[in-house]
């Protein structure tokens, strides 16, 4: 004999079945933001673009600025594609703006 009760739990069961078999959202894949080393690039310049652009502190763009001046490249930050992009061409943007041969690019994030 069902009870209301019976129903209820029944009823709860099945929603939460019917929840795990729905499939969820994937998260975009991400990429990340490279600047490579030049000769001709200023470091203050470097600094300049890592605070405007990427949105960091003066001491974290000063350590990433020395790590690509060092190990010829840096990882900038890690976003989804468009926003990627977006970061991309305003740093070769500003980077011409200013005379300066500044290079960078996004990849697969890893």
């Amino acid at each position: 004999m069902h009870t209301e009760v019976d129903d209820r739990v029944i009823e709860k069961e099945r929603t939460q079945s019917e929840l795990k078999a729905k499939p969820q959202a994937k998260q975009p894949p991400l990429y990340q933001v490279v600047m490579i080393n030049d000769d001709y690039t200023s470091m203050d310049f470097v600094i300049e673009v890592l605070q405007k652009i990427f949105s960091m502190d003066s001491v974290r763009a000063q350590n990433l600025m020395l790590e690509i001046h060092h190990c010829g490249q840096g990882i900038c930050g890690v976003f989804v594609r468009e926003v990627a992009e977006m970061k991309v061409a305003e740093t070769l943007k500003m980077g011409q703006e200013k005379g300066h041969p500044l290079r960078c690019f996004f990849e697969p994030a890893t």
